[in-house]
């Protein structure tokens, strides 16, 4: 089976009247994310994991953040096309790990309401995404938000791939046996018999 890991990464900076949206969810707290976008930067880092593993680009490449369309845009549009960028490669989804870095909010309480909610955008089981957090601790970026994400996926197997009647069959005459057992079995058709050849094959030349 082919696999492939994508790995990505986001950060933003706090800013205090800008909303504040992590993993699909909103939270009550005096300062958001900023960014182009809604600035959910555990969606952003599993995107560009996801785009990342089929090598599709990033999340700027199919986003630019100086177009004015997705000003204020929810995450869940980027990661629903790096989904389908992953489907038309012909991959799925193994399992999702992503760890999150930001001194608040406290994201342990919430993290299997986060889950359940980026399990649902991926549409994969909850067991497949973990979200942890951790906190810069000593390293000077209390007002910022960074998260790493790693995606395993795997080849679907394609319908080329799935053996049909005619290809398991190896010659012409084989499946022409398998007819008359049909034949036989289902509608008492007589088997033929084997033809003798009208002419001696000794003799050709």
């Amino acid at each position: 089976m082919d696999t492939r890991i994508g790995f990505g990464y986001d950060s933003h900076v706090f800013k205090p009247g800008v909303p504040l949206h992590i993993g699909g969810l909103s939270f009550d707290h005096p300062e958001g994310l900023a960014g182009h976008s809604d600035g959910d930067v555990l969606l952003h880092a599993i995107t560009d994991a996801l785009l990342g593993a089929v090598a599709a680009g990033d999340i700027g490449s199919f986003f630019p953040p100086g177009d004015p369309r997705w000003k204020d845009a929810d995450s869940a549009i980027f990661l629903n096309l790096a989904l389908e960028e992953l489907q038309n490669a012909g991959f799925r989804i193994v399992n999702i790990d992503t760890t999150l870095i930001l001194n608040a909010p406290k994201i342990g309480p919430v993290a299997p309401e986060m889950r359940a909610r980026v399990a649902d955008l991926l549409e994969i089981d909850i067991d497949q995404i973990s979200i942890k957090a951790k906190t810069p601790e000593g390293l000077n970026l209390d007002h910022v938000a960074q998260c790493h994400a790693v995606a395993l996926v795997e080849r679907v197997a394609e319908q080329e791939d799935l053996k049909s009647m005619t290809a398991v069959i190896e010659s012409q005459r084989q499946l022409e046996d398998v007819v008359e057992d049909l034949l036989s079995s289902v509608h008492g058709v007589p088997k033929k018999r084997g033809v003798n050849p009208v002419y001696d094959t000794e003799d050709i030349t």
